[in-house]
């Protein structure tokens, strides 16, 4: 897949098969649901059809490959491909096939239906640095969420893309079932999502879904955040000492979720918002202005709070699987 970016390219690794398909999804004009998406700028192709010059003589065979260059408001008109001696022609999209597309078709595994996925979103959410009440002028908006499929695709021979990413926009959308099952292993990042407070997206099936939430807690986020942590500062430790810097930002947010864990052992719920009383010490950290040394002691201070809320903790030794699991049936029905 090209690498220039004029569009989004988004990487999805196939569950049913565990290879990668690639989705491609550029700027598109109002269309069908059942059209393929505009492809974008950039994208390397294969012209299904012989390629023929002004003459009328053919300059190209099927299955030359070629870049396009210039791309159509619709999925109607033509697009502009330029080949590898520099000869332009223009294709419809009927007429050519995205390079990794047609390779995985030879080698057997041919793609998924183009469809656009990111129309199959469910829930849209924000997390990160805005819904901590962490960013400053700087920070990106991260948004997360989960997607459905169309049934025929988890009945096809290639599964399903297991997410979506827009590097672009700082998008990513797991697919339902991947999404619960990160949730029910207490993936930070994932846990976030139910809680979240910026919501901008959710239809009554997700609504259902964050109704739940709790369903998903259990004494397993000692071991997923404390684990964590515990790796993520040892390479800092590493950095620190081979490179005599570390990435400030990435310290706040450990700490960050260290006081999380603490409290969603504790209460409960997974705060995603930080509180008041470690808002200003947290972003003097990220601002550099907190020696490691000291860092590093209320880390250790953290650790001892976090084995207190685990001895305590009123959560489960395991999650709710049934309840996640009935309502995945539920929403794979939903969709047949």
């Amino acid at each position: 897949m090209s690498k220039i970016r004029t569009g989004v390219a988004i990487v999805a690794t196939s569950l049913a098969r565990g290879g990668t398909v690639g989705y491609e999804r550029g700027v598109n004009a109002a269309r069908p649901s059942n059209l393929p998406p505009i492809l974008p700028v950039g994208t390397q192709v294969v012209s299904l059809v012989e390629v023929k010059g002004a003459s009328g003589k053919p300059v190209h065979p099927a299955g030359a490959v070629g870049v396009i260059v210039q791309a159509p408001a619709d999925y109607w008109h033509a697009y502009r491909v330029r080949f590898t001696d520099d000869f332009e022609a223009s294709l419809g999209r009927s007429q050519l096939m995205v390079l990794s597309h047609y390779k995985a078709a030879q080698s057997g595994t041919a793609p998924l239906a183009e469809y656009d996925l990111f129309d199959r979103v469910i829930y849209r959410c924000v997390v990160g640095s805005r819904a901590y009440g962490l960013d400053d002028d700087a920070s990106d908006t991260d948004r997360r969420g989960v997607y459905l499929p169309p049934a025929q695709m988890h009945w096809s021979l290639y599964g399903v893309p297991e997410q979506l990413e827009n590097a672009d926009t700082e998008e990513t959308y797991w697919e339902l079932q991947k999404f619960l099952t990160l949730a029910l292993k207490a993936n930070p990042n994932v846990l976030e999502c139910l809680y979240t407070p910026l919501v901008e997206h959710v239809t009554p099936l997700a609504q259902e879904m964050l109704a739940m939430r709790e369903s998903f807690l259990s004494r397993l986020v000692y071991q997923t955040y404390n684990g964590y942590v515990l790796s993520q500062f040892k390479k800092l430790q590493s950095d620190l000492r081979n490179n005599g810097q570390v990435k400030w930002k990435h310290v706040m947010h450990l700490i960050r979720l260290l006081l999380a864990g603490i409290t969603t052992l504790r209460d409960g719920h997974v705060p995603v918002r930080v509180a008041d009383e470690h808002r200003g010490r947290l972003l003097a950290i990220k601002r550099g202005e907190v020696p490691f040394e000291e860092v590093e002691a209320w880390r250790l201070e953290l650790h001892k709070q976090f084995d207190v809320a685990a001895e305590i903790t009123n959560l489960p030794e395991r999650p709710d699987y049934e309840r996640a699991n009935a309502l995945l049936v539920k929403a794979r029905r939903s969709v047949t």
